[in-house]
């Protein structure tokens, strides 16, 4: 499910008019979030000439540039990002606004959630909810990004996010949604031709695909639990933004690789995967809901959180 703005043109007016100026103020909101004009117009549905054209009359009308433009891209300005903190706080109050009366009329929550989720778990467990979120909240609306990346909540605008690992210390609020296990597995075929390993010091004799962590670069290890130990396997292939390559990697025959067991549940049952290094046992990491404080106050993101705090644990 995602949400887009509906906007208005902006006119050859020499003064805006206050539906086109708030149509101009989330252009030029959505092309600094989003690192450009196309990328701002792909968020919004609009063309990025309407987009351009829409921050070049806001320009005009401040009398200030707010990007700086050059064959690479657009960069903003010191006072482009003073005047974005205003005005996307002042954005996100006024859709608050809005869902909240919203919500009084129609005695149920309504409005725009925006999430984001981890690849492994937005492409499973989440979205597969998605059917029973929206008959549990019809008037509510979600705008989900399925991504690894970090993000800002208060730049990005989002209202949750689920993250592995320890949450981060600040101002957010995090409700642990449980413990994943992973394990190793591998196709029939290659292990046919490669034979099985036994124990993790025979990782170094298989192929192996590991998958980089976007903040460091660097492989992530796997872990065991019997004994307790991190090994970080020699990289036949090494995966990069969506840890669900991993899984097409060990289904395509090319190796070993440890994840989640959710993600490969249904290639389990049918055999077309299978487990390896059982005997070790692979560790759990965990899981959390984050979210800012004041976002649980509206009833659309209160009611999202509490299905999935319910639907999603393990």
């Amino acid at each position: 499910m995602k949400w887009r703005y509906r906007f208005l043109e902006i006119s050859s007016s020499p003064d805006m008019h206050d539906d086109v100026y708030l149509s101009a103020l989330r252009s030029f909101c959505a092309a600094y979030e989003q690192g450009g004009f196309t990328e701002g117009a792909r968020k919004l549905g609009l063309t990025p000439q309407s987009v351009s054209r829409a921050v070049a009359r806001l320009e005009k009308q401040l009398g200030a540039p707010l990007f700086v433009r050059d064959t690479r891209g657009i960069e903003i300005t010191p006072l482009g990002q003073t005047y974005y903190e205003g005005c996307s706080t002042a954005l996100r109050l006024l859709d608050e606004a809005e869902s909240s009366v919203r919500s009084a009329v129609t005695g149920t929550p309504s409005g725009v959630v925006r999430i984001s989720v981890p690849t492994t778990i937005g492409r499973t467990l989440f979205l597969r909810h998605s059917g029973a979120l929206a008959e549990a909240f019809p008037d509510v609306e979600l705008e989900v990004e399925v991504s690894n990346r970090l993000i800002d909540f208060v730049k990005s605008g989002y209202d949750l996010a689920i993250r592995t690992g320890p949450p981060p210390e600040g101002s957010l609020i995090a409700r642990k949604l449980g413990d994943f296990r992973l394990s190793t597995f591998a196709s029939p075929s290659y292990l046919q031709r490669h034979g099985t390993p036994q124990r993790p010091n025979d990782l170094d004799d298989h192929r192996c695909a590991t998958f980089l962590m976007p903040r460091t670069g660097k492989p992530l290890p796997w872990i065991f639990d019997h004994p307790s130990l991190e090994v970080t396997p020699s990289s036949w292939a090494r995966i990069t933004d969506d840890v669900t390559g991993l899984v097409s990697f060990a289904l395509g025959g090319g190796g070993l690789a440890q994840m989640y067991e959710f993600l490969v549940e249904d290639h389990f049952e049918r055999q077309e995967l299978v487990e390896v290094l059982k005997p070790f046992g692979g560790r759990s990491r965990s899981f959390s809901l984050l979210y800012p404080r004041p976002a649980r106050e509206r009833p659309a993101v209160a009611g999202v959180i509490e299905f999935i705090l319910e639907r999603m644990r393990p």
